[in-house]
């Protein structure tokens, strides 16, 4: 503790006297300072142990004095010394009794004790209580040290709420609770995520500090302090933040405190942060399992992985694939004008780029990174193994089917895709799209990666956030067509007969399209059109003679079917 105005009385060298406020001796000093100044206020700072002779000041003027000591006592000064035997031969009733007025401690400083003892006897009790905290921050330091190494993240909270004699909590990337210490600090954690969140939105290293909310403390039954004081600090290197740390006190942190929470922020950071070169070593190792999957080699990757991902290459997973919507476009467009010269590129030989996986811990705001810190906070949470490669400006996930990775996943999909309007995107290059396969086994990768493939050139086309594979087969393959190529295509084929209905020499399109309808059935399209079959008959010709293509070939028949549904979704 800080020297006080008792210690400084019980201090057997100094032989001060107690002649008002008493009751006050409790007060914190600060430093001691001597001036014979009538108005030394504006020197001062507060907690001071003011030292005088009365030089200046008319100590016997009742009005002065009243004067005199309400100024030092708005100042905060912790107590007024005086000294005995130089100008006055005792302290002056007046300046007693102004003391005692105002309640500041007045303490009578014998002629044979010099100022500079008491300034000698402060000084030397304050570096004694810094020494204290010192020492016990190292202690501390050493505690939650060990507590960490033992018992990791839980433990180190444990021994940092017995410190600071409050409670602790550690919040993960997404702004959830991981941990707390006691158990009844749970529910007061949770209240704070919204300023958690505020704070990661910060550049790291970031803190603040945020009160107590009332009617939830150990003292009315409840989970905390009713009104306690707490710290938030961000944890990581990097500039966004990993973690958060929240600490809360009932009051304000010492020294010693302070010293075991900056420990804590300093081993919690190594915790819950790898250093940038095991992750990037660890981002290596995981572009190399994937590389071998999609080769057809799951037994290299079993052993290249060893018991980094656990089970998830032995258990059926999901392949997940996200990128932005522009480079979701550009890789349309090359697959377009590649088409004619590179058969094979069906995406199931995917180029895992091990500088870009390094790259992961440098994520900034934007959907994909973003996606990223989900995926990986909810599997760090559920302790599932999952592999997360940054492949360019493709993320690749492959994590367990019907597990919390692919279920966050969804969700953040959903959140992005209300966000933007109902789950649809409105348009901006730098929205998301996610594309995600069937269950797969190790032997599968390939096709699990097509499959994500597929399901995200949908969810491109459609305009959606999030497209499952196994979605594709349950609707239709009309919308699949809702392509501007396409619907250049089923116009230009069918231009021909619309031009020739415009003339009004014929229905030939609502004809084809009832005879196509019934399967080439004459009888039943003539009946749909209410006309007779053998004028039916004479139009199917013409449509022949138009478009110069047999409407025995079943190709023919399909390349039209296909046209009419996709100019009469457009229409």
């Amino acid at each position: 503790m800080p020297p006080t105005l008792a210690s400084l009385v019980h201090h057997s060298a100094l032989k001060l006297t107690v002649r008002a406020g008493g009751e006050r001796l409790d007060t914190p000093v600060r430093w001691v300072h001597a001036s014979e100044l009538t108005d030394p206020v504006p020197y001062m700072e507060g907690g001071e142990l003011l030292l005088i002779t009365a030089l200046k000041l008319d100590a016997e003027d009742a009005d002065a004095m009243r004067r005199y000591v309400k100024r030092l006592v708005g100042a905060g000064v912790a107590g007024l010394g005086f000294a005995v035997g130089v100008h006055y031969e005792e302290t002056p009733k007046a300046l007693v009794d102004a003391a005692e007025g105002e309640g500041l401690p007045l303490l009578e400083v014998p002629r044979r004790t010099p100022f500079l003892a008491i300034s000698k006897a402060v000084s030397a009790a304050i570096a004694a209580d810094q020494y204290r905290a010192v020492t016990a921050g190292f202690a501390a330091q050493r505690e939650l040290t060990k507590q960490a190494l033992s018992d990791g993240p839980e433990g180190l909270l444990t021994a940092l709420a017995s410190q600071v004699d409050g409670w602790a909590a550690l919040y993960d990337a997404s702004g959830a609770v991981v941990a707390t210490a006691p158990e009844w600090a749970g529910r007061r954690a949770a209240r704070i995520t919204g300023d958690v969140e505020r704070l990661r939105e910060r550049a790291a290293p970031a803190s603040s500090v945020v009160g107590g909310g009332a009617g939830d403390g150990k003292g009315d039954g409840g989970d905390g302090s009713g009104e306690d004081r707490v710290e938030l600090h961000s944890l990581g290197t990097g500039r966004r933040a990993r973690a958060a740390l929240a600490v809360g006190t009932a009051a304000a942190l010492g020294t010693a405190e302070r010293y075991a929470v900056h420990s804590a922020i300093a081993l919690l950071t190594l915790t819950t942060e790898r250093s940038r070169s095991l992750y990037a070593a660890e981002q290596r190792i995981g572009a190399a399992v994937l590389r071998m999957l999609l080769a057809g080699q799951p037994d290299h990757a079993r052993g290249v992985a060893g018991d980094l991902y656990g089970g998830l290459l032995d258990a059926p997973y999901r392949m997940i694939l996200a990128e932005a919507a522009s480079a979701s476009a550009g890789r349309a467009r090359a697959r377009a004008g590649d088409a004619d010269t590179d058969s094979d590129a069906d995406g199931g030989g995917a180029t895992v780029s091990a500088e870009a996986a390094a790259a992961l811990a440098e994520a900034g705001g934007d959907l994909v990174g973003g996606l990223g810190e989900v995926v990986e906070s909810a599997a760090a949470r559920s302790g599932e193994a999952v592999l997360v490669v940054p492949d360019g400006e493709r993320l690749v996930v492959l994590a367990a089917d019907r597990g919390a990775v692919v279920s966050a996943c969804a969700q953040y999909a959903e959140a992005v895709g209300s966000a933007q309007g109902g789950g649809e995107r409105a348009g901006d290059e730098d929205e998301l799209v996610v594309g995600i396969s069937a269950p797969a086994g190790p032997i599968a990768a390939g096709a699990a990666y097509k499959q994500a493939e597929q399901a995200l050139s949908v969810a491109r086309r459609r305009g959606r956030v999030l497209v499952e594979h196994e979605d594709l087969a349950a609707g239709s393959v009309v919308p699949l067509l809702a392509d501007d190529a396409v619907r250049a295509f089923a116009d230009g084929l069918l231009r021909p007969l619309y031009e020739h209905d415009a003339t009004g020499r014929g229905d030939l399109v609502a004809s084809l399209r009832a005879w196509l309808s019934r399967h080439g059935q004459w009888d039943a399209a003539a009946a749909d059109l209410g006309v007779h079959r053998h004028t039916l008959r004479y139009r199917m010709r013409r449509v022949e003679e138009i478009l110069g293509r047999s409407l025995d070939d079943p190709d023919v028949r399909m390349e039209l079917w296909l046209a009419l549904k996709t100019t009469a979704s457009a229409e």
